[in-house]
């Protein structure tokens, strides 16, 4: 399965006096590919709660390489490195639509149920995670 970039434009009130991208705001990109992405392996935010799935953010590195602008429009390309049957991980490229790499990041999460306790997604949801695990790649970065 082939996972499609997320398009982002950046807007004025993500920047700071100089129109550069706040580095708070890199975390929240992130989150809308990663779920753009679950969306993709057939997991919609409305689903992932209907189910009692939710996904906490247990590590983000971000490598910061050329700054965001305000205007900037960018495609952010989620890619699952990692997946057991109770934790994942992804690495991001954010590139400019002429395709250079801007900024880089890498985010863990894991599977638990409404009381945080693990939830083994192979056992539980066997189909949605047969598509997460088609989508598994060696690191691009």
């Amino acid at each position: 399965m082939e996972i499609k970039p997320y398009r982002r434009k950046i807007n004025y009130y993500e920047t700071d006096q100089m129109q550069v991208v706040h580095h708070s705001n890199y975390a929240r990109y992130l989150e809308e590919a990663r779920l753009d992405l679950m969306e993709q392996v057939g997991l919609p935010y409305a689903k992932m709660e209907e189910l009692g799935i939710i996904i906490p953010v247990l590590e983000l590195h971000d490598y910061y390489t050329f700054a965001l602008h305000f205007g900037d429009t960018v495609n952010i390309y989620p890619h699952i490195v990692r997946l057991t049957p109770v934790r994942f991980t992804l690495k991001y490229e954010i590139r400019s639509l002429e395709g250079q790499l801007l900024h880089t990041a890498e985010t863990s999460h894991a599977f638990v149920d409404a009381d945080f306790r693990p939830m083994n997604m192979k056992k539980r949801f066997p189909e949605i995670y047969e598509n997460m695990l088609q989508c598994v790649e060696d690191a691009p970065i």
